[in-house]
């Protein structure tokens, strides 16, 4: 279901707009890093196949002159979708992107074309970090490809996009219709997005500042009887579009579970939000899932373009520690790029022999996958202490890496571009290779007391009422104590 949180730069202790997430993805995950590109074809491919959930056809629309640098991390299956997916990252313009699943009303779903045609959720998280100069124009971005080139969806979606200043949420809607919304987060907001929701929406949003949408959106609905203009009743884009059982009541919303918790517990920490306190937050039981596939966090602030960083876990995030990559680096560390491990139909081919160096190293994901599998056998036991190493990692890292950032910083001011990039990419690569290793020596480690104490499991003898997420344990994060 993923789930991203956005946090406006009025909440936070050093003025950073955050934008959090992790995608719930059954298939690999690896860091990724698109440089500028200056295309010399003139169409990109976008869409959907025959495997998708909803079929499609895959088609052709224009490319743009120049793309921008961006780092992601993406994965290779979801829902039938062809790989690579993406559900968005960072580039250079400090823009962000987050996406989330945002389901459409059953009517909708119905009148999916077959094959449908159009840019899908991984084609709107990519295009949009190669093209978009703000927050507002990645809406722009992403709702022009809708309206010229239609939609192609697994049943609806959303996305946050954010800069240093604001944020804004996207849902673009099942159908075939290209219908689409879009509203501003301000500096003041936090958005814990499970599902993605807007409220209600004015009948003027076309000239509303903090409004977006396409030019059916309220026709459509009322040539369907789903809204009635002459009522007293607001235009609730949930109710309209996503469920008949949303709340009436102004405000209220259907959201997954533990998401306002999550949103009370951060605007209990406005406004000295810090780095920690997100990662934290992608970590906790509340409202991460069992089949959390990575993590990111977005630290989005008005300087220098090569130092805008995003955090990635590169596998669960209860399991794994937070990476700092830049813009400004040239280098990811090779183990947490793209590998065999659960990458799809990678068991039906032989090695490609340009391929075997990188095959040969220890691949992240599938370390911190590891740790995650053996921790969610025995919680109880083993949570507290993988927890509080990575607490300890994480919070070492960020010191560290803020030490240099300020180095580069200046590096940067005085011309000295190359140095200041191998800075970071040398921090980078530091914190990778020693998170990897405290990942091997916590699974090793519990994976022999496990065996000492209670043994390995077969299918069938599992623990059931132990499991990471069984239950939900309000002590499971002490927020009194978390300190960045």
């Amino acid at each position: 279901m993923s789930v991203s949180i956005f946090v406006g730069k009025e909440l936070t202790k050093y003025d950073n707009v955050f934008l959090a997430g992790y995608g719930d993805e059954p298939s690999s995950h690896y860091f990724y890093y698109a440089d500028k590109r200056f295309p010399e074809e003139d169409k990109v491919e976008v869409g959907l196949n025959s495997e998708a959930k909803f079929p499609g056809e895959k088609i052709e629309i224009p490319e743009v002159d120049e793309t921008y640098r961006y780092i992601t991390s993406r994965y290779s299956c979801y829902k039938g979708l062809p790989a690579p997916l993406e559900n968005g990252g960072v580039n250079e313009n400090q823009v962000a992107a987050a996406a989330v699943w945002s389901p459409s009303r059953p009517e909708l779903k119905d009148m999916t074309p077959d094959p449908q045609k159009g840019v899908t959720f991984s084609d709107i998280s990519r295009i949009v970090m190669e093209r978009a100069e703000s927050a507002e124009h990645a809406v722009e971005v992403a709702g022009g490809l809708i309206d010229e080139h239609g939609y192609a969806t697994y049943g609806g979606n959303s996305h946050i996009f954010a800069d240093s200043e604001e944020g804004w949420i996207m849902i673009q809607l099942a159908g075939g219709k290209g219908l689409w919304a879009a509203k501003r987060l301000r500096e003041n907001e936090i958005r814990v997005n499970r599902p993605g929701y807007l409220g209600d929406i004015p009948k003027t949003y076309k000239e509303h500042p903090d409004f977006k949408g396409s030019d059916n959106l309220f026709s459509f609905a009322e040539e369907m009887g789903w809204y009635d203009p002459d009522s007293d009743r607001s235009f609730n884009f949930g109710r309209v579009y996503q469920t008949d059982r949303q709340p009436d009541e102004p405000g209220k919303q259907i959201r997954a579970k533990g998401v306002i918790e999550m949103e009370e517990l951060l605007r209990e920490r406005a406004p000295d939000i810090k780095l920690l306190e997100m990662m934290e937050s992608i970590r906790s039981p509340r409202i991460t899932s069992a089949t959390s596939g990575y993590g990111k966090i977005a630290a989005l602030k008005d300087e220098n373009p090569k130092l805008t960083t995003i955090w990635l876990a590169s596998g669960p995030s209860l399991a794994s520690p937070f990476i700092p990559l830049t813009i400004g680096i040239n280098k990811l560390p090779i183990e947490y790029k793209k590998h065999r491990y659960l990458t799809k139909n990678e068991a039906c081919r032989f090695m490609e022999p340009d391929f075997q160096g990188r095959e040969s190293t220890t691949y992240a994901f599938r370390i911190f996958k590891r740790l995650y599998h053996l921790v969610a056998e025995y919680p109880r036991e083993f949570r507290s202490e993988v927890l509080d190493t990575l607490k300890a990692f994480d919070k070492r890292a960020i010191k560290r890496f803020y030490d240099v950032k300020s180095t580069a910083r200046r590096l940067y001011e005085e011309g000295e571009e190359e140095v200041a990039d191998r800075l970071l990419t040398d921090i980078t690569n530091q914190i990778a290779e020693e998170g990897l290793e405290a990942g091997k020596i916590l699974s090793d480690s519990i994976e022999l007391k496990t065996k000492l104490f209670f043994g390995i499991s077969e299918p069938g003898e599992g623990k059931e009422d132990s499991r990471l997420h069984a239950t939900i344990d309000q002590e499971f994060y002490p927020w009194s104590e978390l300190d960045s």
